[in-house]
């Protein structure tokens, strides 16, 4: 039996053969039968002789296409290709076949043409009604409504036909779809399986309105479109609201899971869908080409960006991947995961910290990796703004020790994790951050065999202690919100895409020769918290100021009203990278710039606050520390707030 084709002698595919080939037989049968009429009868063995030999030419072609093996209840376009091919490929081989054995004498020379159409009708029929069944479309058509939950589908592209498609073959769906609305005048009043484009989605006051006149008012919305942006995504959060309608949102098709599982389970608006924009088009060629087989080491790995730069990193497959963190918890939770994902993937757990410079030495000499992400930091501002030695430890000094350590080991790429507040810093964090900043460009440019990337962007949304994580908490506990001040505002970027975006810049920035360069991720429009905080009510199904109240609390230690993401003197310069953008950098002589954090590092250790905010201001030179208290509006206004120590910029 090795003869046989693989997998024909499993019984499916054994009587689907045997189906087809009988098939053809009667195929032939039957154009003769159109051809002649019954007196093709008449010549009995000759009609018999024929069909059998077109049978048996159709057997031997069926083992070449493969045609026995395809699942009927799935038959796609493709598989109606294999059908044409084989009906032609039996015709065109039979009547070479015949015309070697007869000159095709007494043969009438139209019958094949009619076998051929006879034959794909008997192949290609079965199949397709088995596929109407199953996807319920033939009894749906027949049977009329389903009685499900009535929606609403915004989009009327592929995704809208993969959705409905999905609807109509469950047999246990839970929606009937109604309609569609599009952004394309041009799809209005056409027909996507059997489902009607209504009109555009500006007029979906009047198409609710229109369906509930006629008793079919949709409950929900189902957002299908590809790449929503933020802007109209709240559009339509608002009017499904004012409409009385819940939205939802089915996931794009991107992996491998079963679409039509996926489809049938439109998921509730989440906060990134609200204030998302469509993603950035990602060189990942470029990236895989960075991290595939080569060794990686992250600090920080236990925080909210270290953890998915593990996660997208791990998933590009290096060769060795180094987890460092000093929380021994968020590591051991990074690690757990990354083991259970990727079993084959070889993992080090480091708990150490980076301002221990003789550890982190070791570590380097150990693992030898080739690219550093340096993404440990303290990073919530209040409490860095009370434990300023700290922030300036960790944040500065560790950064330069992190740094030297690449260097030393010869490191071919670091990238520095950095902030949106290191820009005019009013905060202590944000100074920290700058000072770390300026260290990695000045040794950028000495050219010592390693590139070092600065990647800047603002705040993420769910990272652990920023605002989104406490109003979800407060609104849980049913409030009240707290919101610092009216007019605060902040950029706001998902941790995925904060990601994706720093290893673009990682992979494609050293490439560019940018010297000292600080890659800034374009991170849309500011968002005000107010909004951000009535958004997550709604979100939460509660009316903002009626069922979770909204307070003011006034702006802590160190917060500014707005963040900014370039200094005056970085003006902005466009990449052939989409989503980021280049700082021109600030770079001062290194020698100069190491005697300075050698003398910070000094004073931090000996817990000389004053002295080491004297070298700050040297170091950062847009900015002085300010002794008095500050509580006017007018300074608040300007970004100002109170409580000791305080950050100010020179005007």
């Amino acid at each position: 039996m090795d003869f046989l084709p693989k997998n024909l002698l499993q019984p499916r595919n054994l009587l689907v053969y045997a189906h087809d080939v009988i098939m053809a037989a009667l195929a032939m049968t039957v154009a003769f039968v159109l051809r002649l009429g019954v007196s093709a009868f008449q010549d009995e063995p000759l009609l018999i002789e024929t069909s059998l030999t077109f049978a048996a030419v159709a057997a031997v072609v069926y083992l070449f296409t493969g045609l026995y093996r395809h699942v009927w209840e799935h038959v796609s376009t493709r598989d109606a290709l294999n059908i044409v091919r084989t009906a032609t490929a039996t015709v065109f081989i039979f009547l070479a076949a015949w015309f070697i054995a007869t000159r095709l004498d007494g043969f009438p020379r139209s019958v094949p043409l009619i076998a051929w159409f006879v034959l794909l009708m008997f192949l290609a029929g079965p199949r397709l009604a088995l596929r109407l069944i199953t996807d319920r479309q033939l009894l749906g058509r027949l049977g009329g409504r389903s009685g499900g939950t009535p929606i609403l589908l915004i989009g009327a592209g592929p995704e809208a036909e993969h959705f409905i498609r999905a609807v109509q073959r469950s047999p246990h769906t839970t929606f009937d779809v109604l309609g569609m609305v599009t952004a394309r005048a041009s799809r209005v009043g056409q027909v996507i399986q059997g489902i009607e484009v209504l009109g555009r989605d500006t007029d979906l006051t009047r198409i609710v309105g229109e369906l509930e006149s006629r008793g079919a008012k949709p409950e929900r919305l189902v957002v299908v479109r590809r790449d929503v942006s933020g802007a109209d995504m709240r559009r339509i959060f608002d009017l499904a609201s004012s409409l009385g309608c819940t939205v939802g949102r089915v996931p794009p098709p991107t992996d491998l899971r079963d679409y039509a599982e996926a489809a049938l389970k439109p998921q509730p608006l989440v906060l990134e869908d609200l204030l998302g924009r469509p993603g950035a088009q990602l060189h990942r060629g470029a990236m895989s080409d960075l991290i595939r087989g080569r060794r990686v080491l992250i600090t920080g790995a236990g925080g909210s960006i270290g953890a998915e730069l593990v996660r997208q990193i791990a998933a590009l497959w290096p060769a060795h991947l180094t987890l460092l963190d000093n929380g021994e918890f968020n590591l051991y939770t990074i690690d757990f995961e990354t083991r259970d994902r990727f079993p084959v993937l070889p993992v080090s757990t480091v708990l150490a910290d980076v301002r221990d410079a003789e550890h982190i030495g070791e570590v380097f000499a150990r693992e030898k990796p080739d690219l550093v992400f340096h993404a440990a930091a303290l990073k919530h501002v209040p409490l860095v703004e009370n434990n300023t030695l700290e922030g300036l430890l960790t944040n500065a000094i560790g950064t330069r020790i992190v740094a030297d350590a690449c260097i030393a080991s010869r490191v071919a790429v670091m990238v520095l994790i950095s902030t949106d507040k290191a820009v005019n810093p009013i905060n202590v964090m944000g100074t920290s951050k700058r000072i770390a900043e300026i260290y990695c460009q000045s040794a950028d440019a000495r050219r010592t065999g390693t590139r070092f990337i600065t990647v800047r962007f603002g705040n993420v949304l769910g990272s652990a202690g920023s605002v989104v994580p406490l109003f979800q908490k407060q609104i849980e506990m049913g409030g009240p919100v707290t919101v610092t001040h009216p007019e605060i505002e902040r950029y706001f970027m998902t941790t995925r895409e904060a990601v994706e975006l720093v290893l673009q810049a990682s992979a494609l920035g050293p490439q560019r020769g940018d010297e000292g360069a600080l890659y800034v991720l374009d991170m849309g429009t500011p968002v005000k918290i107010i909004d951000l905080a009535r958004q997550m009510i709604r979100l939460a199904g509660k009316t903002p100021h009626v069922d979770i109240e909204v307070k003011f609390t006034g702006l802590r230690a160190g917060e500014k009203l707005t963040e900014e993401l370039f200094h005056g003197e970085e003006p902005p310069v466009a990449t052939n990278m989409d989503g980021i953008l280049l700082a021109r950098p600030r770079v001062a002589d290194h020698t100069a710039i190491d005697g300075k954090m050698t003398a910070l590092a000094e004073a931090c250790h000996r817990r000389d606050e004053k002295a080491a905010f004297a070298i700050v201001a040297d170091l950062v030179p847009e900015l002085v520390r300010a002794g008095g208290v500050q509580t006017a509006p007018g300074d608040a206004a300007k970004g100002t707030a109170s409580g000791p120590p305080h950050l100010k910029i020179i005007k």
